[in-house]
């Protein structure tokens, strides 16, 4: 089959993230973009929720689709911002303002339960408004379609999470010509068993997405997720560690898996990549000694772990417990700084620490000196009383200092003042030992930088890569992980701090380029064949 048969006529990809920066699928989308667009032929539409008029992510262009757009908030009420999405490729996005048809949402949630028995009398939180802009987006689409006569067309709608399963499933009642994908990044249920410290692995084969989704409280988004991958014309998953999830507890199997890629074109080269590096450290270097009241050793080694604040599924508190095995065998070896990067409930920026930035000459000694910003619930804070029970005192004589960064990084932070991405590549060595993650991206983004990193079989991109990865000499090392080995997962990651501490400069070089050589094998260019081929399923599941 040639490819100009194989390539659909117009996809419609549709998430929460789509010009709203929350999470990793932010990063599939926005990364993703180019490379599937340009295998679409620009036949690419991204949908995305409006909540202001001010973003600046999105460049609206009032005279795009000016005609269909006004005939659509005339047939159903939604407001629709039509633009381009300001990263790599520049694709086309629909905001739409899925609020103004709130007043159908419980309509739609009968509906849902007469066709699908999807429950949603016990539903809280987001769920109804991520029901609501799954189903205006599928209306949007519809709308799209009937006004440009597509019908006989290759039209497929992909929608990513449970957060907009219900378009798809709005699709399936009304519009079955319109094909569809469903994407689940992570089950609502295997992400709830991990964040309530039950034991995932172990106990597996045994267990039940229905009543374990009504033990945890989460049935209504869990029968969203379960019914939308069900009907999708074809379902797919980010990696074969949830693909496992899938077949267990939503009771099916992937019709394919598509890995997660990233695209580097914003990645600095050559005399730029110096430049941003010593620009980073010397950022990072001197809130440190700032907030710890003294010079650092000119061979500092930097160190870092980021992403949500899940203590336990992210490998927080197993990162803490092997920098905490690294004092003892730091002897001989480069002063170590911590830095974890993970957003809290904060209250802004330290004025103290802000001070002490703004003069130059300040001697004085802060209290608290391993956090940069103020949170609430201080005493309360998982991370926070790790690193006191730990005790990291963060004195001079000591040969690990942990810094905790409780911001998020958009460069506005009050401390850094600049973006994750601009930091992350002025560390030495990163570190993310995760119990739950699906893909990962946070390890892939530190070696595409070209930045080694620790991570474990647990998540999907250290799966993908351990045949290649045994220890950080390869310049991604993955620790194997289970329920029940948490003190040897600590013992192995301590290991490869100290042997990558022992480093000479050459062998650090070559364990960078060894990192950044797994990241190019990750790129859009290598993964986006496995959406070509998704598409192609869907195209061809008959109704």
């Amino acid at each position: 089959m040639s490819k100009k048969e194989k390539t659909p006529d117009l996809v419609f990809g549709v998430s929460w993230e789509v010009c709203n920066r929350i999470g990793g699928i932010y990063t599939v989308l926005s990364t993703q973009a180019k490379a599937l667009g340009e295998q679409l032929n620009g036949n690419l539409i991204y949908i995305g929720p409006d909540f202001c008029n001010s973003n600046e992510l999105f460049t609206e262009e009032p005279a795009l689709y000016e005609e269909w757009i006004a005939n659509c908030k005339k047939e159903t009420r939604i407001s629709v911002r039509a633009g381009k999405w300001n990263v790599p490729g520049s694709p086309k996005v629909f905001l739409i303002n899925h609020k103004e048809v709130e007043d159908e949402l419980n309509d739609f949630l009968f509906d849902m339960w007469k066709n699908f028995q999807v429950d949603s009398l016990n539903a809280y939180g987001d769920y109804n408004e991520s029901v609501l802009f799954g189903y205006a987006s599928a209306k949007v689409i519809e709308s799209f379609q009937a006004y440009y006569k597509l019908k006989r067309k290759r039209v497929l709608a992909h929608f990513h999470e449970w957060t907009t399963g219900s378009g798809l499933l709005y699709l399936k009642m009304h519009t079955p010509s319109i094909k569809t994908l469903f994407t689940t990044h992570a089950t609502t249920t295997g992400r709830s068993i991990c964040f309530n410290e039950k034991s995932l692995y172990q106990y597996f084969s045994h267990y039940n997405g229905d009543q374990m989704a009504e033990e945890l409280n989460v049935k209504a988004k869990h029968l969203v997720e379960k019914y939308a991958a069900h009907e999708a014309d074809c379902f797919t998953t980010v990696s074969d560690l949830t693909a496992s999830e899938c077949k267990q507890l939503l009771e099916k199997q992937p019709d394919i898996v598509t890995p997660n890629g990233f695209e580097d074109d914003f990645i600095p080269r050559g005399a730029k990549y110096t430049k941003a590096r010593k620009e980073a450290r010397e950022n990072l270097r001197n809130v440190a000694e700032k907030l710890l009241g003294y010079k650092l050793d000119d061979d500092a080694l930097f160190i870092g772990t980021s992403g949500r604040y899940e203590y336990r599924n992210k490998g927080i508190d197993v990162f803490l417990e092997a920098l905490k095995l690294a004092i003892n065998e730091n002897e001989n070896t480069k002063e170590i700084v911590a830095f974890i990067l993970v957003p809290g409930w904060n209250l802004g920026a330290r004025k103290d620490l802000q001070q002490k930035l703004a003069n130059s000459s300040a001697n004085y000694n802060l209290c608290r000196r391993f956090i940069t910003h103020d949170i609430n619930n201080f005493d309360n804070n998982l991370i926070v009383n790790a690193i006191q029970s730990f005790r990291f005192n963060n004195e001079k004589t000591d040969k690990v200092k942990v810094i905790l960064v409780p911001s998020y990084l958009h460069g506005d932070d009050g401390i850094f003042n600049k973006c994750y991405y601009d930091l992350l590549i002025g560390l030495d060595l990163t570190i993310f030992a995760s119990y739950y993650e699906p893909w990962g991206y946070t390890p892939l983004e530190s070696a595409a930088f070209g930045i080694p990193t620790i991570t474990t079989n647990l998540a999907g991109f250290g799966l993908w890569c351990s045949k290649e990865a045994t220890n950080i000499s390869n310049g991604v090392a993955v620790v194997y992980r289970n329920d029940t080995n948490y003190f040897e997962v600590a013992d192995s990651i301590k290991d490869n701090i100290i042997l990558f501490a022992k480093m000479k400069k050459k062998e650090v070089q070559e364990c960078c380029k060894k990192s950044l050589q797994l990241a190019k094998n990750c790129s859009w260019d290598n993964f986006i064949s496995y959406y070509m081929n998704a598409f192609d399923i869907a195209s061809k599941k008959k109704n």
